[in-house]
């Protein structure tokens, strides 16, 4: 017989997180010191030594031409990079700051007005052709009967036939 299911179901375990299990925290631990310092130590080295090239303040690890080369060829790609990252932020910043005022912050392309009168004549056909909200928003399933189906352009028509009610 399985064991009821608590009301929060912990999908994953960590035994390092759990109480116990000295040796695999100490081990996991350990491990991760160790990782970290052998990404540390050579940064430090390398940062110690092209220093002491450059300024002569302290004794370099190593003083090899070759690496003190590809720092600076680095600093040169990194620093490219970072001018094409500047100077594509800020483009794309003017580009949406000046998208955003013409076509955000423009008044409205429709009228309100039309556009209540337009729904308002939406609602009276669509209670004409298929019943009332009520009906029509609680209903379960229903069956389009193939006269009651729409035209493609069965509202652009019925909006048409507003206007010219309007003009007269």
């Amino acid at each position: 017989m399985a064991a009821p299911r608590s009301a929060k179901q912990q999908l994953y375990t960590d035994e390092y997180f759990e109480k116990g299990h000295w040796l695999l925290k100490i081990r996991q631990t350990l491990v991760a010191i160790i990782g970290w310092v052998c990404v540390i130590v050579p940064m430090v080295i390398t940062a110690w030594s092209f220093y002491g090239v450059e300024t002569g303040h302290v004794k370099p690890f190593w003083s090899y031409g070759e690496g003190i080369f590809e720092i600076h060829f680095i600093g040169v790609i990194l620093l490219f990079l970072a001018a094409v990252s500047l100077i594509f932020t800020v483009s794309m910043t003017i580009i949406q700051v000046r998208k955003r005022d013409r076509l955000v912050e423009q008044w409205p392309t429709y009228d309100p007005i039309n556009q209540k009168a337009r729904e308002t004549e939406l609602e009276k056909f669509m209670d004409k052709r298929f019943g009332d909200p009520e009906f029509r928003e609680n209903v379960r399933t229903y069956r389009v009967t193939p006269d009651k189906n729409l035209d493609t352009d069965e509202f652009r028509r019925l909006f048409e036939a507003q206007h010219l009610q309007q003009k007269e």
